[in-house]
């Protein structure tokens, strides 16, 4: 093992940014980005960084428990090796196995470090050559007016991919579907409900979409997360792809999900499962003809480039939702994401290569 790479220090401090308007859901919304950087620094003096995003509404961790537990993982950690990733992240599963946020910003700063210290990009991790990504960009749930403006503006830069939020008020999502359709002309559309229909309403919704025509390409998490039989009847019936969010949050949510055919589409993202697992869903779901969505949380450019890597590393990824960058105000320049959506990491030097 080489040395050089074990864990001297560790710091958690806090990640904030302003957003450029409010990101309301059917479950809640973010007014600001109000995350923790979990840094650490090895005896060869590279330093990794990782982020946790915190979202209550939907996986019940608070800001305050994560920043206890990293500070936590972080003495743990001490001494450790980070080429020794693995025995690493079965050790966070067992330390907090309620606080995949906290777990996803220590795996997401021992690979940064550790693909720092190799002078390889993350993505090598996960493939051999990394396939340029488009993302989506969200229509959060507001007036059908501000929807519209907001499509435009995306169709304009050139975006051909557009998640619709639903899931608050039947009507109102529905003008709101056909508002964006009529704008964004020869574009992917998805919906994301989640969690705010049963599977009755969701049918019946998608049923009253097909009579103006408008079939969306997939629609995400139509029912509670619990709700497994709901998940399932939709999937079952609708002519829409469907996509499990908050119903598969770890490996053995995703075995579930493939040996009972209870979605197409499994939306990873690293504050539910952490990158080892994530990629270990991946393959699952790929095995078993299932597509794929990598997604996130509200989180700034290290989290969502991380989650680039690994979808550009792993190269079979059908659905790319890595857009929250372009909610942030006075949003700095992305070197690795253009104005029109597209990552592309050919180009970074070592890790995630983001400072934050």
């Amino acid at each position: 093992m080489q040395k050089g790479m074990q864990i001297k220090q560790h710091e958690v401090l806090p990640l904030r940014a302003p957003l450029s308007q409010p990101f309301r859901t059917a479950f809640g919304q973010h007014d600001t980005l109000d995350n923790l950087l979990f840094k650490i620094e090895l005896n060869n003096g590279v330093v990794g960084f990782g982020e946790a995003a915190v979202a209550t509404h939907i996986t019940g961790e608070t800001l305050s428990q994560t920043q206890n537990n990293l500070k936590k993982c972080g003495q743990s950690l001490c001494g450790r090796n980070v080429a020794d990733y693995l025995s690493i992240s079965s050790a966070l599963h067992r330390q907090v196995p309620d606080n995949k946020a906290a777990l996803a910003a220590v795996e997401m700063a021992v690979f940064d470090a550790l693909a720092r210290s190799l002078k390889i990009p993350l993505w090598r991790f996960y493939g051999e050559r990394p396939v340029k990504l488009h993302t989506d960009i969200t229509i959060v749930i507001d007036s059908v007016e501000n929807a519209r403006k907001k499509a435009r503006e995306f169709y304009v830069r050139g975006f051909r991919a557009f998640k619709i939020k639903i899931g608050r008020d039947r009507d109102q999502d529905l003008e709101r579907v056909i508002a964006v359709a009529k704008i964004a002309k020869n574009s992917k559309l998805y919906l994301d409900a989640n969690q705010g229909y049963s599977a009755e309403q969701t049918l019946k919704f998608l049923k009253d979409l097909e009579t103006y025509n408008i079939i969306p390409d997939l629609i995400e998490q139509p029912v509670p997360k619990n709700d497994r039989e709901g998940l399932k009847k939709v999937t079952r019936l609708a002519k829409t792809k469907v996509c499990a969010d908050e119903s598969v949050r770890d490996m053995a949510d995703a075995i579930w999900a493939v040996k009972e055919k209870a979605c197409d589409v499994i939306n990873i993202k690293l504050m539910k499962c952490g990158l080892v697992q994530a990629k270990e869903i991946a393959f699952l779901a790929r095995a078993n003809r299932m597509g794929l969505m990598v997604g996130g949380m509200m989180e700034s450019s290290l989290a969502m480039t991380c989650s680039a890597h690994i979808a550009s590393g792993l190269g079979f990824i059908d659905y790319v939702d890595l857009d929250t960058p372009f909610f942030l105000k006075d949003r700095h320049r992305h070197k690795f994401l253009s104005k029109s959506g597209e990552y592309d990491l050919s180009k970074t030097k070592s890790g995630i290569d983001i400072i934050p």
